[in-house]
C-alpha cells in the first residue's frame, strides 16, 4: 500500500489545464505492480508518423526498459507508437529477468495495439532490484486498450508517481507561420534527483510536424539546460528516461532552428525541472544557485553543484541558518578554480561576503530575513572570468531521512 505523504508546501496550486495532443492518447490502470488502491500503469498511444526522441540516464546500472529504449529510438516512423509506463517497481538491477520482463511487456503492448514490438517505448519507476510482475501488467493491457482517449494526460501525469506528492505537468502554445501548435508535458520525481540527463520520468508530446534528425538534438540540448541543472540529492536514478513524441497532427512542420518552438519547449522542460526541485522529498525550500564570473561555464556549473549538492548548504538552509561559510567551503572543495580574495556572495540582494571576509555592511538579520523565504537566491561572484551557470535544488531535511528510511517498507 503506497503511504499518503503531505502535498510539498512549494507545489504549484493546481495541476494545470494541458491541451489535448492531437495524434495522441492516453489510459491508465490499477495493476498493483507494488502499490494498492491507486492507478500504477500509463499507456500512451501515438498516431503513425509520429517522431520520438529522448534522453536517458548516464548511470553505468541503467535499467533494461532505458536500454530498450535506447535502442529503440531513430526507427521507422512509419507505423503507430506507443509508451508504457509503470511506477512501483523499476526493473532495474535484475538481470536476465530484467530484459526479458521489458520484452515481455512491450511485446504484449505492440501484439494489443497493432503495432511493430520496435516501436513500443517502456519505462519502470520504483524500486531497484525487485523482479519486475510483469504480467500484472499485461493482464491490464485489454482494459487500457478500450480507456485510451485523447484528454487523459493529467491522469497519466498521477499514474507515474512514486514519492511525489503532486502531479508535474506543464504545457506552452506556439503561433507559427504554418499555423498554431501545442506542447503538453508530464513529469515524475521527487528523490534520487541529480544532474546527468533527465534525472527522473519525462514525456513531453507536441503534435507539431517535426523529423528525428531535427527533435532529437533540440530535446538533448535542451536537457542540458534544464533537468540536468536541477539536483534534489546528488543521486543518479538508474531509470532516468525523458521521451518526446511529434505526431504531426497539426500538419504545421517545425524545422530544426525554429526559435519559437524552440522557446515554448524549453519553457515547458525548465517548468517540469523546477516542479521536481519543488517535490523533493521533504524540502520545504526552493534554492536558486547562480554562479559567475567563473574561468569557464564548465567552472561555473561545478562550484554551483558544489554549493546545491552540499548537505551542510542544504542543512543550513532547512534551518534557515545563513551560514555564509557552508557557501565558501562548497566553492573550495568544488575543484574548479577559485580565488578566496576575489570571491563575492549574496544572499538575495543582501551583500554576504567580499574581498575574502564578511563584508562590513552585512548584518546577520539581513541574511536571516532571506533564509526564512520559501524561495532563496544564493548568487556568487568569481572575478575570475565570463563563465556563469545555474543550478536548481532545495534544502534537506529530516523528512527526507524519513521517506528514504521506509522506502521499501
Amino acid at each position: 500500500m503506497a503511504k499518503t505523504l503531505a502535498v510539498s508546501p512549494l507545489a504549484p496550486a493546481n495541476f494545470p489545464e494541458l491541451p489535448v495532443i492531437g495524434g495522441v492518447d492516453f489510459a491508465v490502470a490499477e495493476a498493483g505492480v507494488r502499490y494498492a488502491g491507486r492507478t500504477d500503469v500509463m499507456l500512451a498511444r501515438l498516431v503513425p508518423g509520429s517522431t520520438v526522441a529522448g534522453v536517458f540516464t548516464r548511470s553505468a546500472t541503467r535499467s533494461a526498459p532505458v536500454l530498450d529504449c535506447q535502442e529503440k529510438l531513430g526507427g521507422d516512423q512509419a507505423s503507430g507508437a506507443a509508451i508504457i509506463v509503470n511506477s512501483g517497481n523499476s526493473n532495474a538491477f535484475t538481470g536476465r529477468n530484467g530484459v526479458d520482463a521489458t520484452r515481455a511487456v512491450t511485446t504484449a503492448v505492440a501484439a494489443t495495439l497493432d503495432l511493430p514490438e520496435t516501436r513500443v517505448f517502456s519505462s519502470s519507476t520504483g524500486v531497484i532490484g525487485e523482479p519486475l510482475p510483469h504480467d500484472r501488467i499485461t493482464a491490464k493491457l485489454d482494459e487500457l486498450k478500450g480507456a485510451l482517449a485523447p484528454g487523459g494526460i493529467a491522469a497519466a501525469a498521477r499514474a507515474i508517481m512514486t514519492t511525489d506528492t503532486f502531479p508535474k505537468g506543464s504545457a506552452a502554445t506556439v503561433t507559427l507561420p504554418g499555423g498554431t501548435v501545442q506542447i503538453a508535458g508530464i513529469a515524475k520525481g521527487s528523490g534520487m534527483i541529480a544532474p546527468d540527463m533527465a534525472t527522473m520520468l519525462v514525456y513531453i508530446f507536441t503534435d507539431a510536424k517535426i523529423g528525428f534528425d531535427a527533435l532529437q538534438p533540440m530535446v538533448s540540448e535542451i536537457s542540458d539546460s534544464t533537468f540536468n541543472c536541477i539536483t534534489v540529492d546528488s543521486d543518479t536514478s538508474t531509470s532516468d528516461t525523458l521521451l518526446m513524441a511529434a505526431t504531426g497532427a497539426s500538419g504545421v512542420a517545425v524545422e530544426a532552428g525554429n526559435d519559437a518552438f524552440r522557446a515554448a519547449l524549453h519553457k515547458v522542460m525548465l517548468d517540469l525541472a523546477h516542479q521536481v526541485v519543488r517535490d523533493g522529498e521533504g524540502a520545504t525550500k526552493f534554492v536558486e544557485v547562480n554562479v559567475t564570473g567563473a574561468a569557464s561555464d564548465a567552472d561555473a556549473r561545478t562550484h554551483a553543484l558544489a554549493i546545491a549538492n552540499s548537505p551542510l548548504v542544504k542543512t543550513a538552509i532547512a534551518g534557515e541558518d545563513p551560514n555564509w561559510g557552508r557557501i565558501v567551503m562548497a566553492i573550495g572543495k568544488s575543484g574548479a578554480a577559485a580565488d578566496r580574495d576575489l570571491l563575492t556572495i549574496r544572499f538575495g540582494d543582501v551583500l554576504v561576503a567580499e574581498n575574502g571576509w564578511v563584508s562590513p555592511e552585512y548584518r546577520e538579520e539581513q541574511g536571516a530575513a532571506v533564509m526564512k523565504q520559501p524561495e532563496i537566491p544564493i548568487n556568487v561572484t568569481l572575478g575570475l572570468g565570463q563563465g556563469s551557470a545555474t543550478v536548481w535544488t532545495c534544502d534537506l531535511t529530516h523528512g527526507y531521512i524519513s521517506i528514504n528510511a521506509d522506502y521499501r517498507s
